[in-house]
């Protein structure tokens, strides 16, 4: 692929992207990064926020749940809830990186465009997935990649492009999806002000009851919009936060499964080692040994 937009990324990525932290790249407008990898990539556990990804080289495939996508050059990978995935680069190398660029979506600017735009939403509630590019999306990201180019301008001229892009993306193939996220009162939204609060504090003790009374809603009632949005129940949703968390702190800053799992709130590491063995496959300590092993072969 070698369109503007592809040259544009490409660019900016090999100029910014440090290879100890995957080719990741969060840009200086909030919400949007780049990812340049050069092999294939481990598992990558998350619980992803609402995001649109643009893949303009390689492959990825990213599984929630028995299903999986798998988004190659030219598709847009959109994901429309707070959902645990595991995500893989499947296809990279030195001659042709992976290659891509995802924004995160505005609940906020989604809210006030639907409202604008005066938009039905519609009953397509799948939280992933793939399709085609759409030209206006592709050209409102070529914009946004070249301003960036700017820096001085970026203050004063992302805020806007932003809004268009979630403009195009309300009025083509996935305005459906993600309208619903901007639905004033939804249940999307009121679980969505629960899932800030939990991301931010899931170290600490949350009663689903506190939880409940944040989203306006009673704790029956909230336990199941909140499966029904995330596909977890709210301590779910929180353990797999920390054992992520704690995950990540094994592996980029060299902490022990006990600092680790003490540093995201459990109280007994033996907890913590059955838990992370569930969601990971292996306990911690073999874990991160092989996760560093297969850094160690690809280098």
């Amino acid at each position: 692929m070698t369109s503007p937009l592809f040259q544009a990324v490409s660019r900016y990525a090999e100029a910014h992207a440090p290879a100890h932290q995957g080719g990741v790249v969060q840009t200086p407008i909030p919400g949007l990064s780049t990812v340049r990898a050069t092999d294939p990539s481990g598992l990558l556990y998350a619980i992803a926020r609402p995001r649109i990804c643009l893949v303009l080289q390689g492959r990825k495939q990213v599984a929630m749940g028995p299903q999986t996508f798998g988004s190659t050059a030219g598709e847009s990978l959109l994901i429309t809830a707070d959902v645990p995935t595991v995500s893989q680069i499947t296809r990279a190398s030195a001659v042709a990186p992976y290659l891509s660029m995802a924004l995160e979506l505005s609940l906020p600017v989604i809210a006030d465009l639907s409202a604008q735009m005066g938009a039905v939403p519609g009953d397509d509630h799948a939280p992933v997935r793939v399709e085609p590019i759409d030209a206006e999306v592709a050209d409102v990201a070529l914009r946004l990649m070249r301003l960036l180019e700017r820096p001085q301008a970026v203050p004063l001229l992302h805020a806007s492009l932003v809004r268009e892009l979630h403009y195009w993306l309300l009025a083509g193939r996935h305005g459906a999806a993600i309208r619903r996220l901007g639905w004033p009162g939804s249940h999307a939204q009121r679980v969505a002000r629960a899932v800030a609060v939990l991301r931010t504090d899931f170290a600490q003790p949350l009663p689903v009851e506190s939880l409940a009374a944040l989203a306006g809603m009673s704790p029956s009632s909230f336990h199941q919009h909140f499966r029904a949005v995330t596909s977890l129940s709210p301590l779910q949703f929180q353990k797999q936060l920390r054992l992520i968390e704690a995950r990540r702190l094994m592996l980029s800053e060299g902490a022990s499964a006990s600092r680790a799992a003490f540093a995201v709130g459990y109280e007994s590491v033996s907890q913590f080692t059955r838990e992370y063995g569930r969601l990971f496959g292996l306990p911690p300590v073999r874990d991160t040994q092989a996760a560093k092993g297969r850094a160690r072969a690809a280098a």
